[in-house]
């Protein structure tokens, strides 16, 4: 397994603060939190840590803020988004390096994927602002009956730390197409990138109090947000254990709740596929990221025919991919995000041992002494005793994939729709007629066929059951951060009974 090199220097200008009605601002408390490199866990940044009050103070500027911003025309809206899509684009590098720094990615896909997928989604949503429109209904002769697509208010959003740039955008790009105005929290892990957007959302004239940033623990200012009574929607992207958290404390107010929660995707290999193209195509899947991604082909699932051809060439590839730092040119994987995670990620291997499984490849931390201080994992392969053990069951979240072999169609779809997932999943045929069967029958909220992994802005994301519900992207997401009024015009209709005067 190769070593990158050649370190390339982080970005020096940083925003600490959280961003409130249009200013950076310290904490009430005056806490702050580090924000580490995985890559060696040394300090980046201590960054203010918002409590219950600070999010009260944000909560109170996007109120402020909300009649004039909805009521703005949404071609304006729209603009805005489209300069702030520019402005990503001018300080691609800036933000490519400090999300690698930051989160662990490679640096060559926070400027391949990470950011021109930012951008893309807040110049798709600045296109769409002013094209989202209501309907007119046919209802009994005499009556015009229209509908009104509303911005539902002030909207909480909680961005989880695997793609804290891409998912911010992701969540206010159609909240403010829309006319709603954020209150954010990033993970607080990961916070450099979303304060920076923030600062370039300033710059591209977004008026002071629509958007509001305020890194936090999950268990402070997230849990806040989900209760707040002033808040209308809360957008959820995590675990499936605190999303369930994040309902119940919705109940106070009714909000409307979006949850993208986790995944065990299932990776489906026929044998007639094209198999360099399967084995390529799901070494992306559960690799990129270091694993760390909910739409993740985490189960791989192979006809028996092909099985032993298909793993001799996917456990030499997996073995090499270049670790190192995100910020070298040369590195392909890099660490996950915190030690916390390595250390989960590695247990389980121990689990796949204890219940019988086998390690084809890693299950380790790299030896290498430039790499001992941070949070990597090896590339790791395990085959599976059944369908029903943890490791196929489970989310892992990490380069951990659990291979299972099948006989049949049916018996392939029984595993991959074994789980209580149901968020992304893909196969790999030749067969026209199989795999649109397969795309019906799977139970996912989204089906890639010879590929995994697509985003679009343009395409809803989104998963069934312990997955969540709620669609982010396309039209979707509009629907989601609006809400219906029907208006009723008589015309010409006589309206009984009719009273004698």
């Amino acid at each position: 397994m190769a070593l990158a090199r050649h370190t390339m220097t982080a970005p020096t200008d940083i925003r600490r603060q959280l961003f409130i009605n249009g200013e950076f601002t310290d904490a009430l408390s005056g806490e702050t939190l580090a924000t580490l490199n995985p890559h060696d866990n040394s300090v980046i940044a201590e960054v203010a840590l918002a409590g219950r009050e600070d999010v009260d103070r944000a909560v109170d500027a996007a109120h402020q803020a909300f009649a004039a911003w909805s009521r703005r025309g949404a071609a304006e809206r729209g603009g805005i988004l489209l300069r702030l899509a520019g402005l990503i684009e001018a300080n691609a590098e800036e933000l490519a390096r400090l999300e690698s720094l930051d989160t662990g990615h490679p640096l060559r896909d926070s400027r391949m994927l990470d950011v021109p997928r930012t951008a893309g989604c807040y110049r798709y949503f600045g296109g769409m602002a002013d094209k989202f429109q209501g309907e007119t209904i046919p209802v009994e002769a005499g009556f015009l009956n229209y509908t009104l697509r509303e911005p539902v208010g002030v909207v909480g959003q909680v961005v989880p730390w695997n793609f804290p740039l891409m998912f911010t955008s992701w969540k206010m790009a159609p909240a403010l197409a829309a006319g709603n105005c954020v209150v954010m929290k990033p993970a607080e892990i990961t916070p450099l990138s979303s304060l920076r957007i923030a600062e370039l959302m300033a710059q591209a004239g977004l008026p002071p109090g629509v958007v509001n940033v305020v890194p936090g623990l999950g268990t402070v200012a997230g849990q806040y947000i989900a209760e707040h009574p002033g808040i209308a929607k809360i957008a959820f992207t995590g675990s499936t254990a605190t999303g369930r958290r994040v309902v119940q404390a919705s109940a106070g107010n009714l909000k409307k709740v979006q949850l993208e929660l986790g995944g065990k995707g299932a990776n489906i290999v026929f044998d007639d596929a094209d198999l360099a193209a399967a084995v390529n195509g799901s070494a992306w899947a559960i690799f990129h990221n270091q694993g760390q991604a909910c739409i993740a082909g985490s189960r791989l699932l192979l006809h028996e025919k092909i099985a032993d051809a298909f793993l001799e060439r996917f456990v030499a590839l997996a073995r090499s991919i270049r670790l190192g730092n995100p910020l070298d040119e040369g590195t392909e994987m890099g660490p996950l995000t915190s030690a916390q995670h390595q250390q989960r990620v590695l247990s389980y291997v121990e689990v796949a041992r204890a219940e019988g499984g086998e390690v084809l490849a890693g299950g380790r931390a790299p030896a290498a002494e430039e790499l001992s201080r941070g949070c990597y994992v090896e590339p790791t392969i395990v085959r599976a005793r059944t369908p029903r053990d943890r490791i196929a069951q489970e989310e892992v979240f990490g380069p951990f994939v659990t291979v299972l072999t099948f006989r049949d169609e049916a018996e392939a779809l029984a595993i991959a729709n074994g789980t209580d997932y149901g968020l992304g999943a893909g196969l790999w045929t030749c067969n026209l007629q199989r795999a649109h069967r397969f795309a019906r029958e799977l139970r996912a909220g989204m089906v890639w066929i010879n590929s995994y992994k697509r985003v679009n802005p343009g395409s809803p994301f989104g998963g069934t059951g312990l997955s969540g519900y709620g669609r982010e992207m396309g039209f979707d997401a509009m629907r989601e951060y609006t809400q219906v009024k029907s208006v009723w015009v008589n015309v010409d209709a006589r309206i009984p009974p009719h009273y004698p005067r």
